[in-house]
């Protein structure tokens, strides 16, 4: 059958989630996640929908991309199909012509899992190696109680849940309605947004956790502490939060990706009980 590439509308944004959740396995490198779609329509559903790709035979989804900056997309596609010459193959021809509406014209760039034959391909013709980025994983096993407080956070209180976004990443511009947006995503009924008070009643840390269904694993998308209160173990101890939240929800671990040269995040991770798993580096080419 031949493959269908496609721009979901809105309501189909459901379905990519769905696909997406049946994707996850923890026997496989770290790949897309319906958390990051989750995170992504922060942004509103419509320029979520805009930004989305799949890849469809004979009506089944079988990759799904986003792109999270027009010169950027990440991709996965369906497990059984890693290796699929014929999908590879496709997949390779849509990103490498800005006519086919996937990335634009310049210099792109591809976040795809290690592993998968369309990286071959992509190589092959002459795409290079970009930033590295260092995936790790917690397998929510001896998660001790978080060292501060921490809330669920709802409609009412997500003020705090931006204030702490916005101070942990300089360009952040996260906002209550941008959390509404989230909240709203079909992926938001796994999560779950949390945020951390020291003893003076201050929001210090937040993190949102993102499930896929128990069994699977679950994600982080974001984690921060605000800038003005680092240095005090609260990134750890919002991640154990984080991971209480998903073993709650029946996952079977909690996954996180950031770039390897964010040393304080990685060692932030590794300091609440995070393995790294093998280095991810993304794919880019001028077209």
């Amino acid at each position: 059958m031949p493959i269908e590439l496609h721009t979901p509308e809105v309501a189909e944004l459901s379905a990519v989630n769905d696909a997406l959740r049946e994707w996850q396995r923890d026997d496989l490198p770290l790949q897309f996640h319906p958390g990051d779609l989750g995170w992504f329509q922060r942004l509103g559903a419509d320029r979520t929908a805009h930004a989305t790709r799949t890849w469809l035979r004979d009506g089944r989804i079988i990759a799904v991309g986003m792109a999270d900056e027009p010169d950027l997309i990440r991709l996965t596609m369906a497990p059984e199909l890693a290796q699929d010459g014929e999908l590879a193959e496709q997949l390779a021809a849509d990103l490498g012509d800005p006519a086919r509406g996937v990335l634009g014209e310049g210099e792109v760039f591809v976040e795809v899992p290690n592993d998968v034959r369309v990286r071959d391909v992509l190589r092959d013709e002459g795409w290079q190696l970009d930033e590295e980025w260092t995936p790790l994983r917690h397998d929510l096993v001896d998660l001790p109680e978080p060292s501060l407080r921490v809330e669920a956070i709802d409609l009412d209180h997500a003020a705090d849940s931006a204030t702490v976004q916005r101070g942990a990443f300089e360009n952040s511009k996260f906002t209550e309605e941008g959390w509404k947006c989230m909240a709203e995503s079909a992926a938001f009924a796994d999560a779950r947004s949390l945020v951390g008070y020291d003893d003076d009643g201050a929001a210090v840390a937040a993190i949102t956790v993102w499930g896929a269904g128990a069994g699977r694993p679950g994600l982080i998308e974001p984690m921060g502490v605000h800038r003005d209160h680092r240095g005090k173990g609260y990134g750890r101890a919002i991640c154990h939060a984080g991971g209480l939240a998903l073993r709650d929800l029946g996952a079977s671990s909690m996954l996180v990706c950031t770039p390897s040269s964010y040393v304080g995040a990685v060692a932030t991770y590794l300091s609440a009980g995070f393995q790294k798993l093998p280095l991810r580096r993304d794919l880019s080419r001028k077209n």
